[in-house]
């Protein structure tokens, strides 16, 4: 293969991936902020309740939305380092019968909180909104240092690109420096 058309080749893989992972972090805004020994997150899956989850949930399937969400150290050259992770769980099934939505959020295995709803917007901001959620504490934290907050979101039931182009998931990252 001659070496122009190699490097037209690698250029075109490398825009294509560019171009995936900007659409990637456009579906998931995530805002990390410090304050009184905690980082709260707020973060938003802006593309996750498409069409075909609102069918699958009017059938009455059972709809979950899984978030890990890494707490990170930069380490310049090297591998960065996780400090945390927190993993929140939401799920959704809807009743035919009585036209209700139950929604339950789970965090690390503890159920924090249930709702019941008839509202479909209602269900889909329980979903994919998150604010200001108190996941990590500052005291593994080392001040004037940066970190960032990767949140890789994923869904099931899953058949390929039900839910996003991607496949089954996506995923977005928030630096922010620790000031003490």
């Amino acid at each position: 293969m001659p070496r122009s058309l190699k490097q037209a080749v690698a250029c075109l893989i490398a825009l294509a991936s560019l171009a995936v992972t900007l659409a990637a972090a456009e579906g998931l805004r995530i805002v990390p902020l410090v304050r009184d020994d905690q980082v709260l997150v707020t973060f938003e899956l802006a593309d996750g309740f498409t069409e075909e989850v609102r069918d699958a949930v009017r059938s009455g399937l059972k709809t979950t939305f899984t978030y890990i969400v890494d707490l990170r150290l930069e380490v310049p050259a090297w591998v960065d380092r996780t400090i945390e992770t927190a993993v929140i769980t939401n799920s959704v099934e809807y009743d035919n019968l009585t036209r209700l939505h139950s929604v339950v959020r789970v965090l690390d295995g503890r159920v924090e909180s249930t709702s019941l709803t008839e509202n479909e917007a209602t269900v889909r901001k329980l979903m994919t909104s998150f604010e200001r959620l108190p996941l990590f504490r500052t005291s593994r934290l080392v001040p004037n240092r940066e970190y960032y907050v990767r949140i890789s979101a994923s869904a099931r039931p899953s058949n390929g690109a039900f839910l996003w182009p991607w496949g089954s998931g996506t995923s977005g990252q928030a630096k922010f420096t620790f000031l003490r």
